[in-house]
């Protein structure tokens, strides 16, 4: 049953204080989340004694025999294959960073109504009281004979990458970080229209992200391996290149893959003549910054609530300009990625999520858009009927041609 929906700004609240005059306005957010966003359902009825008996015991007996004789039979007879855990321990939730695992139930509960809503997929938010890498690596492989994959949900950077990697060793299933990867293949999708639209290849552009987190990261090493011309990143102190000797590990890395034309200072200076702005980091780039953009330019600012460059500011010298946010036109959003891929790797029961498989599904929802393609319109709306399904074949599609799938 849905929880009851009432005004949570009512006199028998107790939040510290927060509340109780009857004059506060009525808040629709708190009256949503009121008991949650998401319950437990039966799919068999319980309805006499018989049924009682095959559900649970002895019935259930049988099963759980023939499992334990045959442990690939876990995936027909529970509900390992279509169920996702979404796992967090709430470092990077959203633009509010480090609030803890408690407070970023709210954002991996809408998360897990996303995988249904879009892709037909059951998740179980996954709340972790621990930042220790090897903890959460621990605790989720002891979790895992439970689910089908794992989804990593706002982990901080750089222990995001160390967590994902060594999950993908030690287990079985997929096991994606979308922050990384989901933004990195709506990127690419929109990416590939855009440059379509202006009669260019991907090998044609020079692109310049602003931010060396999760996010920046991923979508760097992806459009490069999609074919993208140069990509320069920048961090706080500017661009990541090899004469820096403040880089981690993972900038580092990063600094051997990208940059080939040997830019170093700032990010305002790297945009001169540069194709493509992708913002990842939040901040706010100058407009003489991109005013110095090449001609047909493309500017992909995705901070929320508000974008590295207003959108107002980006139509004057950019060919294509995308937004994180609902409200604009072109929409970068993860949930035009994750419920497909999951959806996808799940019904042929993928043992991981290759590079092939993310490039899949980056070409599948660019060609969602099709004959349709223009300026204000290079990637379709997370409310697209056509989307998930279209994901979600390229992407079964291609975990059976790179022989991940087992079945």
């Amino acid at each position: 049953m849905a929880a009851e929906i009432v005004n949570p700004r009512s006199d028998s609240d107790t939040d510290g204080g927060t509340r109780g005059a009857s004059d506060e306005p009525f808040d629709p957010a708190f009256a949503l989340h009121r008991g949650g966003k998401m319950a437990v359902q039966a799919t068999v009825p319980i309805r006499d004694k018989d049924d009682l008996s095959l559900a649970y015991t002895p019935g259930v007996a049988k099963v759980c025999s023939a499992i334990a004789e045959r442990p690939e039979l876990v995936h027909d007879y529970t509900w390992k294959s279509q169920v996702v855990a979404v796992v967090t321990d709430g470092t990077a939730v959203l633009g509010l960073g480090d609030i803890g695992p408690e407070a970023s139930l709210p954002v991996m509960e809408g998360k897990a109504i996303l995988f249904k809503q879009f892709g037909g997929v059951d998740a179980v938010p996954i709340a972790l009281a621990t930042t220790d890498a090897d903890e959460i690596v621990e605790t989720v492989v002891r979790l895992a004979p439970s689910f089908g994959g794992v989804n990593l949900e706002d982990i901080s950077a750089p222990r995001c990458f160390e967590i994902e990697r060594k999950l993908q060793e030690r287990l079985d299933i997929p096991v994606f970080h979308d922050d990384q990867h989901g933004t990195a293949i709506v990127t690419l999708a929109a990416l590939r229209n855009a440059a379509r639209l202006t009669g260019r290849g991907l090998g044609d552009l020079r692109a310049v992200i602003s931010g060396a987190g999760a996010a920046g990261v991923a979508i760097a090493k992806f459009l490069l391996e999609a074919g993208l011309g140069d990509v320069a990143v920048a961090d706080r102190k500017g661009i990541v290149s090899r004469d820096r000797e403040d880089l981690t590990p993972v900038k580092r890395e990063l600094a051997e893959l990208t940059n080939k034309a040997g830019l170093s200072g700032s990010l305002e200076s790297a945009l001169a003549g540069a194709d493509v702005f992708i913002g990842v980091s939040g901040g706010t780039v100058p407009e003489p910054a991109v005013a110095s953009m090449a001609p047909n330019s493309f500017v992909f600012a995705m901070a929320n609530p508000n974008p590295e460059v207003h959108p107002e500011i980006a139509h004057k010298y950019a060919a294509v300009v995308a937004t994180g946010r609902s409200d604009f036109p072109n929409q970068i959003n993860n949930v035009l990625a994750f419920p497909g891929i999951f959806a996808g790797a799940l019904q042929v029961r993928a043992s991981r999520i290759t590079e092939g498989m993310k490039i899949a599904a980056a070409n599948a929802l660019a060609d969602v858009v099709g004959d349709d393609l223009a300026a204000d319109y290079v990637i379709p709306s997370p409310f697209d009927e056509r989307v998930a399904p279209a994901v979600t074949a390229a992407v079964a599609a291609a975990a059976r041609a790179e022989g991940v799938a087992r079945r």
